[in-house]
């Protein structure tokens, strides 16, 4: 069998995408084994709990092995890919090492680069994985075990073992206890035996074959097992990645914060002429080829009401007790995907022009839609707008991203009858929500940032001169 020297194989190990994760989702392979590399390519889409992301690798060379399948879920600091960089051409396979023995792969000395994203920077330190409990094994010895166990039987195949207990992730054993699978009887396709997700749920689709009676059984046969619940009127989605990340948030931010909501229903004609204005001459307002909507009027409307009332941006420091007042808007806008609900932000958003703000506005919907929003995207925000009325519904009571101090909720804009100039007249007309945290914003100040974001979508042109 052909080797390589140790120095020649690079393995690339899974980033930390976002502050505080632990774990990735391998999405796509982008490279095969046998594939030509160079620094900078993207290897591999992962999806962690806040977003998907582009993995690109940090050196050129032949791609060696790849060490876990699409849709298998990886700790952060776990290698992922081996790269050939001797430049020997296509890389020789050799048999795959078990996971525990694999050594850390030591900084190069010339220039001390580390795996990182596009334009993420180098990591302050390298993620650590924790080390698995239990007596220390000398490395040969476990090697020995874990390929004796791959090869299933020893030389002492007569002399009974003792029951090992099959390797799984604690993720996985909470989902096989959940859905009644004993892991013992559940066939392993992951890396050096480990079982996987797939598997338990490919346990639970095909229950496995009675073993054959040898002789007459004493007693009635006992009754087939029944399922934990009904495989052809019933689909199991496992709660991962994003939808995971944010059922989290909201159960926390809900039983956390003390909500407070308040409505006002606002006519908002002269917002949609406006809108409809801007569209038709968009030099004049400086807003050529950049898109306007309702939208982007109210959030530029909610900006103008944080600045009269500065202290609504703020947030909750439960550790030190503290109000920590906040001098730059990071606007948050919720946007639905197929992943789930995320809430990137535009950055700074206090500083934009009418202009600038549309811009940003239109490239933060975009990345969104494509699945390409960025971890870092996603993190700072300080207050957030929801636009539900584009599915049609008047309003709603929305819940605050962890650490924010306000959420504003744009209902349906609809024509409706309403008193205009002493008349009643057909008028665009929209509720609006404002949700609040009732530790840093009392009843007063709620009622003046709401009361400020309707005034000014009556009369939007105040825009024009703020902008």
């Amino acid at each position: 069998m052909t080797t390589m020297t140790e120095a020649s194989v690079r393995e690339f190990k899974m980033p930390d995408v976002g502050e505080g994760l632990t774990e990735a989702e391998i999405l796509k392979w982008y490279v095969q084994p046998g594939d030509t590399v160079t620094d900078g390519q993207v290897v591999c889409e992962v999806e962690t709990a806040k977003a998907a992301v582009e993995l690109p690798i940090p050196y050129d060379g032949v791609v060696r092995e790849l060490h876990f399948a699409e849709g298998t879920t990886v700790d952060v600091g776990t290698s992922i890919i081996a790269v050939d960089v001797s430049g020997g051409g296509t890389a020789p396979v050799e048999a795959p090492e078990p996971a525990q023995a694999k050594a850390e792969e030591p900084k190069s000395a010339g220039s001390g680069r580390q795996p990182v994203l596009v334009g993420y920077g180098v990591a302050a330190s390298s993620t650590k994985r924790r080390p698995r409990k239990g007596p220390e094994i000398p490395a040969q010895e476990a090697s020995t075990a874990i390929q004796t166990e791959l090869n299933g039987h020893s030389s002492a195949a007569s002399a009974a073992p003792p029951q090992q207990r099959p390797l799984a992730k604690p993720p996985v054993r909470k989902l096989a206890k959940d859905l009644g699978v004993d892991l013992a009887t559940v066939v392993p396709s992951g890396p050096d035996g480990i079982i996987t997700r797939e598997d338990v749920h490919a346990a639970v689709a095909t229950p496995p074959a009675p073993e054959p009676v040898t002789q007459a059984p004493a007693a009635a046969p006992a009754p087939a097992p029944v399922a934990t619940y009904d495989t052809t009127r019933e689909t199991r989605v496992p709660v991962k990645g994003v939808r995971k990340a944010t059922a989290a948030a909201m159960v926390g931010s809900a039983f956390t914060a003390p909500h407070v909501t308040e409505f006002v229903t606002v006519d908002v004609t002269r917002t949609m002429k406006l809108v409809e204005e801007i569209k038709r001459a968009p030099e004049k307002h400086g807003m050529q080829g950049l898109r306007v909507n309702p939208l982007l009027l109210v959030a530029k409307a909610l900006l103008v009401a944080i600045r009269r009332n500065p202290d609504v941006n703020a947030s909750w420091d439960e550790a030190n007790q503290e109000i920590v007042l906040k001098h730059y808007v990071n606007l948050g806008i919720a946007a639905a995907t197929p992943r789930g609900l995320i809430v990137p932000n535009i950055k700074d958003a206090h500083a934009k022009t009418l202009p600038q703000l549309a811009e940003s506005l239109g490239e933060l919907v975009s990345t969104a839609r494509e699945g390409k929003t960025s971890p870092a995207a996603m993190q700072g925000g300080t207050v957030t707008i929801t636009n539900v009325g584009v599915f049609g519904v008047d309003t709603g009571t929305p819940i605050l991203n962890p650490g924010e101090s306000a959420i504003l909720a744009i209902g349906a804009i609809r024509l409706q009858p309403w008193v205009h100039k002493g008349k009643v007249k057909p008028r665009q007309v929209t509720t609006l929500a404002l949700s609040f945290d009732h530790r840093l914003v009392d009843g007063e100040l709620g009622s003046k940032v709401l009361a400020d974001v309707a005034a000014i979508l009556e009369q939007p042109k105040r825009l024009i001169t703020w902008a």
